[in-house]
């Protein structure tokens, strides 16, 4: 049995490697809670290990925090399957802390949890999304992944490549300035929340998608919404026939600016919008309660 001194090494060990198993964590599975249980057991693991047998900590935490990651998205992915209605990733404040000092690297970790991303990446298989998020959100050596996957490092580069030539290919193919962002998604708002569909249609792609998420347990869509004019008039019905109170607030939210409108002091719904060429090209609506756990302190 550990002493409390060895025990006070091992937490503050596992204490300092938390946030990577919570980036990869949550990069795998899409959901904060799922992360944080996957990495409580990665932690579990940690205190039954035979110190002797651990020459790199942060190796070992995140092999082990990525396999048991692997597991739960093939458990979690037969899920949503029944699913009603699209999924969405959970929401998540964005704070990557002082461990990103690089406004570069900010941005890659920023569009590595971007919700566009995330959705692509739910078309990978567990392989190809675990080889993706460590290489390519963290910039692991393909050597360590191999040995964190078990796999030789010819496959994991195959892995990868398949990997980014898929998400090439499905995410959104455009920068945007996180001010013009910004503006947009607060115009936007005004724009809905008065009804103003010319305001909503001046704003809106012609082909910008609304993609909306309650899990069947909200009001929103059922399917994806395309073109301009549907979105807009989408929109602007739901802002006439709610009479709701809501308190507006912007969060960053997914390396990106949202708007969360709480109702009675409790999140009711998300929105964020993705961005191209100076309009708005996809609209997300999250309104399932239960994917708002890590928005209560708001």
């Amino acid at each position: 049995m550990p002493t409390d001194t060895q025990t006070d090494s091992l937490t503050a060990l596992f204490e300092e490697h938390r946030p990577i198993l919570l980036g990869v964590a949550y990069r795998m599975l899409g959901r904060a809670a799922d992360a944080e249980d996957v990495v409580q057991e990665a932690w579990l693991r940690w205190t039954a290990e035979d110190r002797a047998a651990v020459r790199e900590p942060r190796a070992f935490l995140v092999r082990i925090t990525t396999r048991l990651a692997i597991d739960r998205l093939r458990h979690v992915q037969s899920r949503r399957e029944s699913y009603v209605g699209p999924w969405l990733p959970e929401p998540v404040v964005t704070d990557f802390g002082p461990s990103a000092p690089d406004s570069a690297e900010r941005a890659l970790l920023a569009d590595s949890v971007s919700l566009a991303v995330l959705v692509v990446l739910e078309s990978l298989s567990p392989l190809e999304r675990a080889v993706f998020v460590l290489r390519e959100a963290f910039g692991f050596p393909y050597g360590e992944i191999a040995t964190a996957l078990d796999r030789t490092e010819t496959a994991v580069r195959q892995l990868a490549g398949r990997a980014r030539r898929h998400v090439d290919e499905g995410k959104p193919r455009y920068d945007v300035d996180p001010n013009e962002r910004r503006d947009l998604t607060e115009r936007f708002l005004a724009a809905a929340a008065g009804g103003d569909l010319g305001g909503l249609l001046a704003l809106l792609a012609p082909d910008v998608r609304l993609v909306g998420d309650s899990g069947g347990k909200s009001k929103a869509p059922l399917r994806v919404i395309d073109g301009a004019d549907k979105v807009g008039r989408f929109l602007a019905a739901i802002a006439q026939g709610d009479d709701t109170q809501y308190e507006i607030r912007f969060a960053e939210l997914n390396g990106g600016p949202a708007v969360v409108a709480l109702a009675d002091g409790r999140p009711d719904t998300v929105f964020q919008v993705e961005v191209r060429d100076g309009h708005i090209q996809c609209v997300y609506i999250l309104r399932n309660p239960d994917k708002f756990q890590g928005l209560a302190g708001l």
